[in-house]
């Protein structure tokens, strides 16, 4: 069996301890033995929820509801997370202006989909030493995808590429 994140019944053997009762009202500070036997009466865990305060605090509740209703909330939580993905579309220096719009509709379809994209700008040989010409291209590539993303990262020359990172403009 998996291992308890809570100290439930018997395990609680403090001396004494602050109850709560099963609808939040305070039951003030009681020994741990009749603690446990409140709870037996009225056929709820006690389960402890603060082991760390002075005196550590118990919650009378069903502990395996408790774990289901948190398991599931947990869920929903990652079911309803947004994970977004990072695109990559490649330029060339030598790209014409029409392979640059259908690669910006691409993008555009990225971003409108909630994805980061990263624009990658390849320079073989010679196209090195005109690494100004590769940005003014990114940027001019950006201008066409201005009214769906913001640049997250400024075009910059890495190595032989140049790399810049659109993000998605939020919807407030």
């Amino acid at each position: 069996m998996a291992k308890q994140e809570h100290q439930i019944n018997a395990d609680i053997t403090d001396a004494e301890v602050r109850l709560v009762g099963a609808n939040g009202e305070q039951m003030g500070i009681v020994s741990g033995a009749r603690a446990n036997q409140i709870a037996d009466e009225q056929n709820l865990d006690l389960v402890k929820i603060s082991p760390n305060a002075k005196p550590p605090v118990c919650k009378l509740m069903d502990y395996g509801k408790f774990m289901f209703d948190k398991a599931k909330r947990e869920k929903e939580n990652r079911k309803n997370q947004k994970v977004t993905e990072l695109k990559e579309v490649q330029l060339s220096m030598t790209i014409e202006l029409h392979d640059m719009q259908t690669k910006a509709k691409n993008a555009i379809k990225f971003l409108q989909a909630g994805n980061k994209v990263k624009v990658a700008l390849w320079m073989r040989g010679r196209q090195q030493a005109y690494w100004q010409k590769g940005i003014e291209i990114s940027n001019s590539f950006f201008e066409m995808l201005a009214e769906y993303g913001v640049k997250e990262k400024e075009p910059k020359v890495e190595g032989r590429n140049i790399i810049m990172i659109v993000a998605p403009i939020t919807k407030k």
